[in-house]
């Protein structure tokens, strides 16, 4: 690859109006090489940074995707190199060399037009990069339809990509680039000396590097600083060559001096203003930007509270770095937003938040509790359904999903969810098995949204292999949630992955749904568990109390078995209600064989407020 001027960086690029989308698409191309413009085009006249946004790219590339290969060539470089595999080679193992790259940099391609040869080898180059999703990136002096003697089938392909034209800056931009090389070169001019290159007749950017370059060269021989005055008197005969300097008094000078001017200026440097470059130096070597400290330096006062300021300066760097740790023990998942972020303390908070998405993102699910498998319910629960969620969580391509299953106390669906849950996490490592109950993918949601990592929390759940739902019943009493879990359901299904829902009724009798997610929810199988808690055998009652022990509810004492097993099994998900029903009605009640529940397990309700109104008899 041929040598980039390293000052060619994104940073370094000062963008205005005139090269906004050119700058924007480059740093797309880098970010996301085949993607989005290929092949990205860029015309402009000489001086204008064509070449820097070439290097740009390629210092961006090298540093957020190292693994990526990079080449960039000029049109001479380009044609040199066909004519010697014409010699020895053959153009077509330069072509599988090109092959090999991810991202194809050619400059100035004006200069191919000549060369018919050269053009069909380009234009192979062209096809089978962008064919096999390489980016490319060209740039000219002029856009594909001014080349001369630029063959029709080339022409076509430059202008199937983006063509970007790059324009003279205007004012604000030339004293911004002005200030940028100051900053670049450690140098200081006087306040309006920048105001005043700006001001003069000078079009391209190279153009005010060279009187940059003159105004300081005279200010260090004559060692003073010039009055913007005397700029805007000096420019009026506009920018001197390469060969007006050769040989002249200034040329020799700058020749003698230059290994000792930037040392002279530190000497020179307030103590002040000699803390925040140090500072700025140490922190760059570290490829943190330091612009702040940069933007302190040229102010001709001192910054009140200096050592305050340093302090917290250091303080942001060092917590930027604890920051990447923590994004890398997260995964990183957003490397190419991080890369930006995580070099400038002056955008810690977006820092800070990338973490928490990031984190949030990579949260684990909650895990299924141990217990029992699909195979394992036989004579506990229907064939018929253990058969439905073994065919949804181990077939290839299941007949339906999601499968929706209910009993009428919600017991024995949810025996069900989680076993499937087992079953499928028994099919190896890396599966991914998201069980959550309605009320509390509510909570989490809410504090997703409070915490500003609502959309890390959506893609953490996108990757889930298989979502267990329950409590389905519960959807009425939730709003967010409903549209929430509707985009999650569509999500799901679109990656093939499998849904499971359990309730305690079927989906047409849950009030206040969205038509939408009512549709979902019945779009595939909908299952009715005919049994409920008292179905169940004591042994396996047993089996369920020991695998999942809960504090809340306590071992009672004084009960036969089975009657602790019901009260157990009813309690099996913590939040869950007892109606009247549960208690067996009147009849039941009546018999000294029934179960009753013990106070501390019964939830009165009120549907009407008018029922709670105790009045007061006189």
């Amino acid at each position: 690859m041929a040598k980039l001027d390293p000052r060619f960086t994104f940073e370094n690029f000062v963008v205005g109006p005139a090269n906004r989308l050119a700058s924007a698409a480059a740093r797309r191309a880098a970010e996301r090489p085949g993607v989005s413009y290929n092949p990205l085009f860029i015309y402009a006249p000489a001086g204008l940074g064509k070449t820097h946004v070439l290097g740009a790219i390629a210092r961006h590339v090298a540093k957020v995707s190292p693994e990526k290969e990079v080449e960039y060539l000029t049109s001479q470089e380009f044609l040199r190199e066909f004519v010697q595999a014409s010699e020895v080679r053959g153009p077509d193992e330069v072509r599988e060399r090109y092959r090999e790259l991810d991202i194809l940099l050619v400059d100035d391609v004006q200069f191919l037009t000549a060369q018919a040869d050269v053009q069909d080898l380009l234009l192979l180059t062209l096809d089978t990069l962008t064919g096999d999703g390489k980016q490319v990136v060209l740039t000219s002096d002029r856009p594909p339809a001014g080349i001369d003697g630029l063959g029709a089938h080339l022409r076509t392909r430059f202008e199937g990509g983006l063509l970007v034209e790059i324009g003279p800056p205007e004012y604000e931009t030339r004293v911004a680039i002005i200030k940028k090389c100051l900053e670049i070169r450690l140098q200081f001019v006087e306040p309006g000396v920048a105001d005043a290159i700006g001001r003069s007749p000078i079009k391209t950017v190279t153009e005010l590097e060279g009187a940059l370059e003159r105004i300081l060269g005279i200010q260090a021989r004559e060692d003073r600083i010039l009055s913007p005055e005397e700029v805007t008197a000096l420019l009026e005969g506009g920018v001197p060559t390469d060969s007006d300097l050769k040989g002249s008094e200034m040329g020799h000078f700058l020749d003698e001096l230059s290994d000792t001017v930037a040392a002279k200026v530190q000497a020179q440097e307030a103590p002040w203003r000699r803390a925040l470059r140090e500072l700025a130096e140490e922190v760059e070597a570290e490829e943190f930007d330091a612009s702040r400290l940069r933007r302190l330096m040229e102010e001709g006062t001192q910054p009140g509270d200096l050592d305050g300021m340093l302090r917290g300066f250091r303080g942001a760097i060092r917590r930027l770095k604890e920051i990447r740790t923590h994004l890398e023990a997260a995964g990183n998942p957003w490397p190419e937003a991080a890369h930006g972020v995580l070099r400038d303390p002056e955008r810690l908070d977006e820092a800070e938040a990338l973490l928490a998405s990031a984190e949030e993102r990579a949260r684990p699910f909650p895990e299924v509790p141990p217990g029992p498998i699909l195979e394992e319910l036989g004579g506990e629960l229907p064939r018929l359904v253990i058969r439905a969620a073994d065919r949804l969580v181990s077939t290839e391509r299941p007949e339906y999903n999601p499968l929706y299953v209910w009993s009428s106390d919600g017991v024995a669906a949810r025996v069900l969810l989680q076993a499937a849950g087992r079953s499928k996490l028994q099919e190896g490592e890396g599966i991914r098995v998201a069980l959550i109950s309605v009320p509390s993918f509510s909570e989490e949601f809410i504090q997703a949204l409070s915490m500003g990592v609502a959309g890390a929390w959506r893609e953490r759940w996108w990757f889930a292999d298989l979502l267990l739902v329950d409590g389905a019943q519960d959807l009425s009493a939730t709003e967010r949630a409903q549209e929430e879990l509707f985009h999650l359901f569509e999500a799901l299904q679109r990656r093939g992955a499998r849904v499971m829902i359990a309730a305690d009724r079927p989906p047409t009798e849950i009030p206040a749904v969205d038509d939408r997610l009512r549709a979902r929810l019945e779009g595939g199988l909908v299952v009715e568990v005919e049994v409920t808690a008292s179905d169940l055998s004591p042994e396996f009652q047993e089996t369920l109390r020991m695998s999942v022990p809960s504090p809340e509810f306590p071992k009672p004492e004084g009960k036969d078995t089975s009657t602790e097993d019901r009260d157990w099994i009813r309690s099996f998900q913590p939040g869950s209600s007892l109606g009247p029903e549960d208690s067996g009605g009147e009849e039941a009640s009546a018999s000294p064989e029934a179960w009753v529940p013990s106070p501390e397990k019964v939830i009165w309700e009120w549907p009407r407020l008018e029922d709670r109104i105790v009045e007061e008899l006189d």
